[in-house]
């Protein structure tokens, strides 16, 4: 999968007939913090609090131009993407239907659900979810929407291309994986646009197979994703993905649940700004390797504010965030 820049900014003003850009901003408090110029990627500021509205709308507009037959779509996730495709899908006329797994945060499942998707829960994570919607797409004709294709791809990397555009020589940048659009977008967008940026992937130490296949060059799946950070709770690397991050990502870093809640902290102290797990993740990664760091400039993907109520306050009372915490949670 390549992309050219003349690509992504079609791409790009596909989106911008539903949003604007998002910003990005230099926050000083942050560079005190890493002592390095920290620049903030702000896809909490879309019209579904993440940054999976890009490819939804992207996606969405493909399907209506190759498939205008279809009436209906499916997919799963942990929320993000759900509300992003159903969103894009309600908009265009189509019927929306979203898996999650048991015990999938309230407050993205009514998200989807005032969206206009009927929410089924199946399964207990993300990949069993990810089964069901396959067999639901099977028994009931609707069209299945995976997480990692071309045409969302591109969508997702209008955010680096919009980062790219405004900040110039970068050294790196920190990007959360969960099925990999994210991380496999901004390296595109950096390929296309014939860049020295490193780009580094990041995941929970409790959903790390991207970063065990990375180093493996194979796909290693893993037991269990038990993070609060619901956003990269994957078990099962995309292939399609791995293909792409597996040749052009710098490295990939993992980061604890305390690492990411911590994090969160940290940016809402220094930018006002609240972020998800999975959002924050990019910064903790930031945080581990700020002696490698210093003096450069950076930027980091919020790629999300999407978390509930209750679980946000448990991270600002305090709380680690362990998996057990979560589970509770």
């Amino acid at each position: 999968m390549r992309f050219t820049p003349d690509d992504i900014a079609a791409a790009a003003a596909t989106i911008y007939d539903h949003m604007p850009p998002t910003p990005q901003f230099a926050w000083p408090l942050l560079a005190q913090r890493v002592g390095a110029e920290v620049w903030v990627k702000h896809e909490n500021h879309t019209p579904t609090g993440a940054f999976k509205i890009r490819g939804g709308i992207t996606f969405i507009d493909w399907l209506r131009r190759h498939h205008p037959e279809v009436r209906g779509i499916v997919t799963a996730t942990r929320g993000n993407h759900g509300q992003a495709q159903a969103r894009a899908a309600i908009k265009a006329g189509l019927t929306a239907k979203i898996f999650v797994p048991f015990g999938n945060s309230p407050e993205k499942n009514a998200a989807m659900r005032a969206f206009g998707a009927e929410v089924v829960e199946a399964g207990a994570d993300f990949d069993a979810a990810k089964a069901a919607a396959a067999d639901a797409a099977e028994t009931e004709g609707l069209y299945p929407v995976p997480a990692f294709h071309p045409a969302l791809v591109c969508g997702v990397a209008t955010y680096a291309l919009e980062l790219f555009a405004a900040v110039a020589d970068l050294d790196t940048v920190y990007v959360p994986i969960g099925c990999g659009s994210g991380l496999c977008g901004t390296i595109l967008a950096r390929d296309a646009l014939g860049l020295k940026t490193e780009v580094v992937g990041v995941v929970s130490t409790e959903a790390a197979a991207a970063k065990l296949s990375f180093e493996a060059g194979r796909i290693i799946p893993t037991a269990s994703a038990n993070t609060f950070a619901d956003g990269m709770a994957v078990r099962v690397p995309v292939p399609a993905a791995f293909e792409i991050y597996s040749k052009g990502a710098a490295r990939i870093l993992a980061v604890t649940d305390a690492e990411i809640a911590a994090a969160m902290r940290a940016l809402y102290e220094d930018t006002h700004n609240l972020a998800e797990g999975s959002g924050a993740a990019a910064f903790a990664a930031l945080m581990q390797e700020r002696d490698r760091q210093q003096g450069k400039k950076v930027a980091v993907i919020l790629s999300g504010a999407n978390i509930d109520r209750d679980m946000a306050a448990q991270v600002f009372a305090g709380s680690d965030m362990t998996p057990a915490v979560a589970q509770v949670a």
